[in-house]
Parts: structure tokens; sequence; C-alpha cells
């Protein structure tokens, strides 16, 4: 049995992983609902569009992306990239590992300056970081060269980089020992 054949099986096993893409990319629980919804019918009336040594997962993942972009058109408003998370969405999208105040705090200020992100960089980010697509399985998913991708990948991390404080060849580290030596105060 192919993967083409065996796509009614698989989407089940994918929903969480896509509708959390979804999430991200709309910023909206019921554009991310809609969005996952009409992706599974696209790729079910097109399944035998599925290569054999294409990814289910990275076949699924082109086709949200592209049907975002194609309601974007659609819509004819393209600042709604940009659009502020939600807190209380992203409480919505289960984590498997409990994580400390800490780590909460930093992962909202990461999540927002990702968020600030433009669309093109912001998609790379989620696809190579969050889901852990290679640069050649999101250039697939995004229908651009390898060097689109790390090209993107590149600018999105100097931006957060920079959102952060942190200038080029300089780690984090180095950047609150610095502060920290600048007003007087030992470490």
């Amino acid at each position: 049995m192919t993967d083409a054949d065996d796509l009614p099986n698989l989407l089940p096993g994918m929903l969480p992983r896509l509708w959390a893409f979804a999430l991200r990319i709309t910023g909206d629980q019921h554009d991310a609902e809609d969005l996952v919804q009409r992706a599974c019918v696209r790729a079910l009336e097109r399944s035998h569009q599925l290569k054999p040594d294409t990814a289910p997962l990275s076949w699924m993942f082109s086709i949200v992306h592209s049907t975002w972009i194609n309601e974007l058109r659609a819509r004819s408003v393209r600042s709604r990239s940009s659009m502020q998370w939600d807190d209380a969405l992203l409480e919505t999208v289960a984590d498997p590992t409990m994580l400390t105040p800490e780590q909460q705090v930093s992962n909202g200020q990461v999540i927002d300056a990702v968020s600030r992100l433009p669309e093109a960089q912001r998609v790379v980010m989620l696809l190579v970081a969050v889901e852990g697509l290679s640069y050649s399985e999101a250039a697939e998913v995004l229908e651009v060269p390898v060097g689109t991708v790390m090209s993107r990948l590149s600018r999105a991390r100097q931006a957060i980089g920079a959102h952060f404080g942190v200038r080029d060849g300089q780690k984090v580290g180095q950047k609150m020992k610095s502060t920290v030596k600048s007003k007087g105060e030992v470490s």
C-alpha cells in the first residue's frame, strides 16, 4: 500500500501538528480549524499527487501553507499576517512537557519576537525550528530553493537576536555580562 492509498489512515495522526502549524501561521483558532479542514479535503481529493518519495507530513504542511496563501490572496489583506499572538489561544495547544515559570516567560518572549517577523521569515522559522523540518523539506513545502530557506532563516535569526539586544557574533551571555559591568555592579 502506498502513502497515497494510506493517506486517510495517516491524517488523524498528523492533525495535531497540522493544527498547531495552522494556528501559528493564521494567528486565529477559527481560521486554523478551517484551514486544516480545507487542507485535509484538498489532500484527500488529490492524494494521487502524493509522490512515493515525498513524506506525507511535509506534503500536508505544503498544502496547509499554500491553502493559507490562497486564502490571504482571496481576502486581499496582507496585513493579517502580522496579527498579534493571543496567549489564550496558545494555551489550547497541548504541550507534552511541563514548563517552569521562567521557561514560560522566555518562551513568551521568543513567540513575541517570532510573531513580529515578516511572513516569509516567520513561516520558515516555524517549519525549521518548531516543526523540525530540514532545510530541503522546508524548501519543498514553500516551493522555493534551499538557499532561499537558508537566507530567510538567517535573517529571521538575526532579527530575533536584535530583538533581544544581541549583536552579530555576540552570545546572549556576553551581552548580559557587558550590561552588568557597564552598570558598575559586581557579578
